[in-house]
């Protein structure tokens, strides 16, 4: 007699092959339980392997599917500590095709882990819009909290950390950078910005300009090997940007406003009509310097025609 496989049942998970379901630690192997059907949200390390917990590794051990940013790099993770779940790509790139196969695993059954190549799910990449349509399909989504390199940071800095703002990565273009600085400049919060080696420095230069009396922490390279925290205020750190080693990820965290300085400073807002009257009109520049500046709009307004006449009289070559 010919014994035929048992057709597959439509609550089974549309996996090629069911993983071994184990993790190992410290050489010891163990057995993970097989994940209930839904979404994890699971945060590995920011630069350290160490620091992933153990209910992460239960998890990424017992769901059917990793979808990470880079194969390459969540496969650091897993051979560290002998995962065998089948890594499937979800980036910005193929994220709108992705999704409906995500979705499709899930409603056979299937338990999914989302992880980032670094960090939190959610922060700073693209697992947002998965997360809202796997809610809106009813589908259970489990946060597994862990390493932030925001969290880690503020720690570290040594500044108020009661009430924070997080930015994420500033314009890349310095117009545009300084204009969302001076924007960021009125709130009263420490803020937290995410910058790349080759803009640290411009970006450096630009809080110098718009908020250099604060206190601020440049955090390279968190919990990795050569992790390094500087601490001074805005123009020092900008003043010494040259010799910063731009290798790596950084962190910036910067002071709140000094209660003492609620508003602009007359060169402060010079500065900003100026950078804001080379690209809008002088009634569009007003409204922004009146509503981030703290200043009185019959001021600012004053201020702004001045300017703006001695801008035409330069255009017109006059002195």
């Amino acid at each position: 007699m010919i014994m035929r496989p048992k057709a597959v049942s439509t609550n089974t998970p549309d996996v090629s092959e069911q993983p071994d379901r184990s993790y190992a630690i410290g050489g010891q192997t163990l057995t993970a339980p097989k994940a209930a059907p839904g979404l994890y949200l699971v945060a590995t390390p920011i630069g350290n392997l160490g620091d992933i917990t153990l209910r992460a590794l239960e998890t990424l051990a017992g769901v059917d599917i990793i979808a990470c940013e880079d194969t390459r790099i969540t496969r650091r993770l897993t051979e560290r500590y002998g995962i065998a779940a089948p890594l499937k790509p979800y980036h910005e790139h193929n994220a709108a095709l992705a999704r409906p196969k995500i979705l499709e695993h899930l409603a056979k059954g299937a338990s999914i882990a989302l992880v980032s190549d670094a960090g939190t799910p959610l922060i700073s990449d693209p697992g947002f819009k998965l997360v809202r349509e796997v809610c809106a399909a009813g589908f259970s989504v489990v946060a597994l909290p862990g390493p932030s390199s925001v969290l880690a940071a503020l720690s570290v800095a040594a500044l108020p950390t009661d009430r924070f703002y997080f930015e994420g990565f500033l314009p890349p273009k310095q117009t545009a950078r300084r204009a969302r600085l001076t924007e960021l400049s009125r709130l009263d919060a420490t803020l937290v910005l995410f910058e790349s080696g080759n803009r640290v420095q411009e970006t450096l230069a630009d809080l110098a300009t718009i908020m250099g009396a604060r206190s601020a922490a440049i955090c390279r390279e968190m919990t990795k090997l050569h992790e390094e925290i500087s601490r001074a205020t805005l123009a020092e750190l900008a003043q010494s940007a040259a010799t910063l080693e731009t290798r790596g990820e950084f962190v910036l965290v910067i002071a709140p406003r000094p209660e003492d300085s609620q508003a602009m400073s007359a060169d402060e807002v010079d500065d900003l009509l100026r950078e804001r009257l080379a690209h809008d009109s002088v009634k569009d520049a007003v409204a922004h310097a009146v509503e981030v500046s703290g200043r009185p709009r019959r001021e600012i307004y004053a201020r702004a025609l001045e300017l703006s006449k001695a801008n035409e009289k330069r255009a017109h070559g006059e002195d």
